[in-house]
């Protein structure tokens, strides 16, 4: 294996439900008692707006009441630690990742503590309720949503992964379902550039086959065994 100097690590929904944040796609098809075409697409937004806006509220609120886990905690040490490149990307939209300390982040999916205009496109934080009707504070018109990449939508800044990737020497995926592109493409992406490649999830993957390695277990158990391995032999 080559010299490991450039790193990307994506982390999907089981990193975030160690601290009891729900995972996207539960029993059923749910999100929080929700089915996701009611909640998480365009079409529900025009649909029924108090609807999806209630819902993020209530995501947003909960935040509240979560910390980060050993597993966050572990991945903002090796941000701050690793003297090479890296870049975490994360699929999950709550704020856990920035409360540990991590620096070199993008959140794919938006963020659940910011508002989005529908029809300037700025964005900002945001903390409270937002209810329909909510106005842009650039451009005026009452068009705030939530800043969330909703299904039939592109995530965020996929040129910056793309080329993030194209360097990497090693890719990571921690807690995800392997299910929803185009992250779960990421990891041929890696290979394909002549990454090595990681997997830590509870259980397999649909993309499992692709990793050169797999661990099995709890993020907060193995990200921290990694990373203290990583930074030993850097």
């Amino acid at each position: 294996m080559t010299a490991i100097r450039n790193i990307v690590i994506l982390t999907g929904a089981g990193v975030s439900a160690e601290s009891g944040i729900a995972t996207f796609r539960g029993p059923g098809g749910l999100w929080e008692g929700h089915r996701v075409e009611d909640v998480c697409t365009p079409q529900a937004l025009h649909r029924d707006p108090e609807l999806v806006h209630r819902f993020y509220d209530e995501r947003r609120a909960k935040l509240g009441e979560v910390e980060p886990n050993a597993a966050h905690r572990a991945l903002a040490r090796l941000d701050a630690e690793w003297t090479g490149e890296l870049l975490l990307v994360t699929q999950n939209v709550d704020d856990l990742h920035e409360r540990a300390g991590s620096k070199r982040l993008i959140h794919m999916h938006g963020e659940l503590k910011s508002a989005l205009c529908a029809r300037c496109g700025d964005s900002g934080a945001w903390e409270e309720s937002l209810p329909p009707g909510s106005v842009c504070g650039n451009c005026g018109a009452a068009t705030l949503r939530p800043d969330i990449v909703f299904f039939g939508e592109m995530p965020y800044r996929m040129e910056e992964i793309e080329r993030a990737i194209s360097r990497a020497d090693l890719f990571v995926s921690i807690g995800t379902s392997g299910a929803v592109y185009p992250a779960a493409g990421f990891v041929q992406t890696a290979r394909y550039h002549g990454a090595d490649t990681l997997e830590m999830n509870l259980d397999p993957s649909e993309g499992s086959g692709w990793f050169a390695e797999s661990r099995r277990g709890p993020a907060g158990v193995l990200v921290p065994e990694w990373v203290d391995g990583l930074l030993a032999q850097a």
